[in-house]
C-alpha cells in the first residue's frame, strides 16, 4: 500500500488543468477551463475543470473529481495505479508499506499485461539493434527504405527472429507468465498445446496507448511469400481494443493541439516518414477502418483533420465512403492526396523532407469539394451518375451539424455541380427532415419502452436532477413537496461548501462561524436525502469536535456519492459575462455581497418547505378525524404551525393568501 505521506504529495503537486491537458483540448472561458469531455461524444463542449478547486465536472454526462479520480475513470485505473500513474508525471518516489496476497493480485492482473508487452518491446528493440540477423534483415530493411535511426528508436521500433518461440522462451526465463504472454497475443497455444510465437520474422511497430504504455503490436514481413500476410496485429485484449486507439497519438497529442490540426494517414511508416520529414501532428488508423472512438480521440485536441490519401484512385473511393462520419462529428475535414503510386511513406523519401512539407501546404482541399470532383470524372456526361454524385454529395453535406458551414458547402456546391443552390436546398433539407423523423421515431420507441412498466429500472443518476435551482413549489401535492425538500436540502449543502468557512457578519452575532450557524439553526430539521444527511451529519460532528470542514474534504471524500454531489454543488457550468459591466455598464449583485440574505434564504426556504409539508399532512388528519375533540386538537396545531409559516414567508417577503 502506498503510504499516507506519499499520497498528500502526490495529490499536493498533482495540477488539474495539466492532468487532464494531457488527454483533453482546453481553452478558458471565465473562470473555467473548458473542453470535449472524453467520456462522452459531444460536439459541444461540456466538460469543466475548475483550476481553483482543482476538480473537473462534465455537465452532460456527470462525471467529476479530482486529478485521481479523472485517471482512474479515463485510464480505467485503480486507486493504487492511479496515484502511481500521477507521481510518474511529477517525478514523485513511491513510498509503499507491503501488501497483502489479495492486494497483490487485484493489482496485478492488469499489470502484468502492460509488464509482458513492455518486455516485449525490448526484447524486439534488442534483436534489431544487437543481433546479426536483427541488424542484417531488421535494420537493412528500415535503412534501404531511408528512415534515420532518430525516428526508429524514437517510435521503438523493432525485429522479431524468425524462429517459432524465440520471444516467449525469453519471458519465460525472465520471470513472465505464460497465461499473460497469451492474453496479450504476444504466444499462441496451438491444439497440441504447443506455444509459438505470434510474430515471426516481422519488422515490429509498438502500439503506444494515450499515456505512452505499449498496448500491442503491428508486425510487417520482409518476405515476398503472398501466403504469408503482410502485416500482423495484436488481438483485441484488456489492454487493446483496436477501435479506441490510433498509432502514433502519444508522440502526436502535443503538436496536434498546438498546431490545431491533425494529419491523418493510414499505415505506421506513414507516420514515421511524416514524422522524419519534420511534421509531429499526424496518426494512423493502423490496421483498422476508421472509427467513430478515433475521430473522437482526435476531437479532444483539434475540430481540424487533414487525411493524407494514398495515390490508389481505388484507394481513394472506398475511402471516401467511409469519411463522412467525419464530418457528422463536426470535424473539419480536408484531403491531401499523393501522385499515384505514391503513399505519403514513399513520397516523402521520394521528394525528400523540405518538399514533402511544401506539397502538403499547397495541396489541402475541403473534403465535400474534393469528393466531389473525384466522382464527378468518372460520371463524365452521363446524367444517371451525375445525379447519383450529386446526391451522394448533398448527402455528406447534410451530415454536417453546423447549418452555416454546411450552407458555404450547398453555395460552393452549387457552383462545381453546376446545379441551382435552391434545388441542393431543397434535397438537403428532405434528407434533414427525414434524419429528423427517424431519430424522433426512435426516441419514442425508447421513452415508450421506459415507460413500460415491465422494462428494467435504469439506475437513479448520483448527485441532484437537472432542476436542482428550480424553486417553483409547483403542485400542492405531497410527493412535489418532498422533491422540493430535496432540492432545499442541496441548497443547504452548496451554502456550506461555499461559504460554511467565513464569518457570520450580521445581527451583532460574533465569532461564530456560517457552518456552525447553519448547524445550529436547523438543529430540529431532518435532512431527507441520503447523501445530504450523511454530509449535514458528518459537518455537525466535525464541529462538535473543535473542527471545521472544508468543501475539499468532501470533494475528496472517499464515499462516491458524497464526493459526486459536493463536486456537482461546488460546480456551475454558467458564468456572468465580463460585458455585462465592461460592456453595457450591467453591475449584476452575486450573492457573496448580501451574506445574511443567502444563508437566512437558504435556511428559512428549507423550513417553509418542512413547514409546508407539516401542514399537508395535518389538513388530511383533519379531514380524515371524525371525532369532534380530536379534529380541534388538530386544527389548534394547524393554527400554530401555519403561524410559524406566516413569520418564515414574512422574512422571504411571500405573499400568503388568508
Amino acid at each position: 500500500m502506498i503510504n499516507r505521506e506519499t499520497i498528500d504529495k502526490i495529490m499536493d503537486t498533482a495540477r488539474i488543468e495539466e492532468v487532464v491537458g494531457d488527454f483533453v483540448h482546453l481553452k478558458k472561458r471565465g473562470t473555467s477551463l473548458i473542453g470535449n469531455c472524453p467520456f462522452h461524444g459531444e460536439k459541444t463542449p461540456s466538460f469543466h475543470v475548475s483550476v481553483t478547486k482543482g476538480i473537473y465536472k462534465c455537465f452532460g454526462c456527470g462525471k467529476g473529481g479530482d486529478s485521481v479520480r479523472f485517471i482512474m475513470d479515463h485510464e480505467k485505473y485503480n486507486y493504487p495505479e492511479a496515484l502511481k500513474f500521477l507521481a510518474n508525471k511529477y517525478n514523485i518516489e513511491v513510498e509503499e508499506t507491503e501488501l497483502t496476497p489479495q492486494d497483490t493480485e487485484a493489482q496485478n492482473a492488469k499489470e502484468s499485461l502492460y509488464i509482458v508487452s513492455q518486455f516485449a518491446a525490448s526484447f524486439f528493440v534488442k534483436q534489431l539493434w544487437e543481433t546479426d540477423e536483427g541488424r542484417g534483415i531488421g535494420l537493412s530493411y528500415f535503412k534501404e527504405r531511408g528512415f534515420r535511426e532518430d525516428i526508429l528508436k524514437k517510435f521503438e521500433v523493432g525485429y522479431s527472429p524468425d524462429v517459432w518461440d524465440a520471444m516467449t522462451q525469453s519471458a519465460v526465463n525472465a520471470g513472465h507468465k505464460l497465461e499473460f504472454l497469451e492474453q496479450t497475443g504476444l504466444s499462441i497455444k496451438n491444439d497440441n498445446g504447443k506455444i509459438y510465437d505470434r510474430f515471426r520474422g516481422r519488422v515490429m511497430f509498438p502500439i503506444h496507448n494515450f499515456t505512452g504504455r505499449i498496448i500491442g503490436f503491428g508486425g510487417r514481413t520482409l518476405k515476398t511469400d503472398k501466403n504469408v500476410p503482410k502485416y500482423v496485429n495484436s488481438p483485441e485484449s484488456e489492454i487493446y481494443h483496436k477501435s479506441n486507439v490510433l498509432y502514433g497519438l502519444f508522440h502526436a497529442k502535443k503538436a496536434i493541439r498546438d498546431l490545431d490540426n491533425c494529419y491523418l494517414a493510414e499505415g505506421y511508416a506513414d507516420v514515421l516518414s511524416v514524422h522524419q520529414a519534420g511534421i509531429e501532428n499526424v496518426v494512423a488508423s493502423s490496421g483498422t477502418s476508421l472509427t467513430v472512438e478515433q475521430i473522437k480521440l482526435i476531437g479532444r485536441f483539434t475540430q481540424n483533420v487533414t487525411i493524407l490519401f494514398d495515390g490508389d484512385a481505388a484507394g481513394i473511393k472506398a475511402s471516401l465512403r467511409g469519411l463522412d462520419m467525419i464530418l457528422e462529428e463536426g470535424l473539419n475535414v480536408k484531403i491531401v492526396s499523393f501522385p499515384d503510386g505514391h503513399d505519403p511513406d514513399s513520397y516523402m523519401h521520394h521528394v525528400g523532407a523540405g518538399a514533402f512539407k511544401t506539397y502538403l501546404e499547397n495541396n489541402r482541399k475541403d473534403f465535400i469539394l474534393y469528393k466531389a470532383n473525384v466522382l464527378l470524372k468518372d460520371a463524365g456526361d452521363d446524367p444517371i451518375k451525375r445525379a447519383g454524385i450529386i446526391r451522394d454529395i448533398v448527402e455528406s453535406i447534410a451530415k454536417i451539424p453546423d447549418p452555416i458551414k454546411a450552407s458555404v458547402f450547398i453555395r460552393e456546391s452549387s457552383s462545381l455541380l453546376e446545379i441551382e443552390e435552391q434545388i441542393l436546398l431543397s434535397e438537403l433539407n428532405k434528407m434533414r427532415s427525414a434524419k429528423a423523423k427517424k431519430s424522433f421515431e426512435s426516441n419514442q420507441r425508447t421513452n415508450n419502452t421506459n415507460h413500460n412498466p415491465y422494462a428494467s429500472a435504469a439506475p437513479e443518476p448520483l448527485g441532484p436532477p437537472d432542476d436542482l435551482w428550480d424553486d417553483n413549489p409547483g403542485s400542492s401535492g405531497q410527493s412535489q413537496t418532498a422533491e422540493n425538500d430535496e432540492h432545499q436540502e442541496y441548497e443547504i449543502v452548496r451554502l456550506l461548501l461555499a461559504y460554511g468557512h467565513e464569518f457570520v457578519n450580521w445581527d451583532s452575532i460574533d465569532d461564530m462561524v456560517i457552518g456552525s450557524f447553519v448547524v445550529q439553526n436547523l438543529a430540529d430539521v431532518e435532512f431527507e436525502n441520503p447523501v445530504c444527511r450523511k454530509i449535514i451529519d458528518y459537518y455537525k460532528s466535525e464541529i462538535d469536535n473543535g473542527r471545521l470542514p472544508t468543501a475539499n474534504h468532501f470533494i475528496k471524500h472517499e464515499d462516491r456519492g458524497i464526493a459526486d454531489l459536493a463536486i456537482t454543488l461546488s460546480t456551475s457550468e454558467y458564468t456572468l459575462s465580463e460585458n455585462w459591466l465592461n460592456k453595457h455598464q450591467i453591475y449584476v449583485k452575486d450573492e457573496t455581497m448580501n451574506l445574511k440574505a443567502t444563508i437566512l434564504g437558504g435556511i428559512f426556504h428549507l423550513k417553509k418547505r418542512k413547514v409546508d409539508k407539516i401542514l399537508a399532512n395535518l389538513l388530511k388528519e383533519i379531514k380524515d378525524e371524525k371525532d369532534g375533540d380530536n379534529q380541534m386538537i388538530l386544527m389548534q396545531r394547524y393554527s400554530v404551525i401555519k403561524g410559524v409559516e406566516r413569520e418564515i414567508s414574512k422574512f422571504l417577503g411571500s405573499v400568503i393568501v388568508k
